[in-house]
């Protein structure tokens, strides 16, 4: 159709008429769960907070002295390792990368910064059937 804009010779749109957007519903529906699963995790505010300056990985964060300002229980690397993994499916951290790929570090995104606004250092704790939801999305098997 040329011109009009409709189609072009291979019957799809031109390139710089397709439009491409993310659905509000999904990325409320992502910023609900992030902070949900936030609220759950024993990670507290000053981790996240950490991570907007600096990457961090789970062995880095066992070994801590300072780990009661980072975690509401003592974690071992394969624990915060796990909890590293769900908060990357989720989208609040992501692997830091350097010049030889992916690092075991982990880095804030976008979505975390967003998921810690209006909380100050003290993320709200989540409520025990939060917490059993929570651990159901995360362990059961979809079906």
């Amino acid at each position: 159709m040329g011109r009009s804009g409709q189609d072009n010779d291979s019957g799809t749109l031109p390139l710089n008429r397709l439009r491409v957007t993310a659905p509000a519903c999904s990325n409320r529906h992502a910023l609900r769960r992030a902070r949900q699963a936030v609220r759950c995790l024993p990670f507290k505010g000053h981790f996240y907070r950490e991570l907007e300056l600096a990457a961090l990985s789970s062995s880095q964060l066992a070994a801590r002295i300072d780990w009661p300002q980072f975690s509401r229980r003592r974690l071992t690397a394969n624990q915060v390792e796990e909890l590293f993994i769900w908060l990357i499916r989720l989208g609040v951290l992501r692997r830091e990368v350097d010049g030889q790929g992916l690092t075991e570090r982990v880095r804030l995104t976008p979505l975390g910064r967003e998921v810690l606004t209006g909380w100050d250092e003290q993320i709200p704790t989540a409520s025990l059937m939060l917490k059993l939801r929570h651990w159901l999305s995360r362990h059961r098997p979809r079906l």
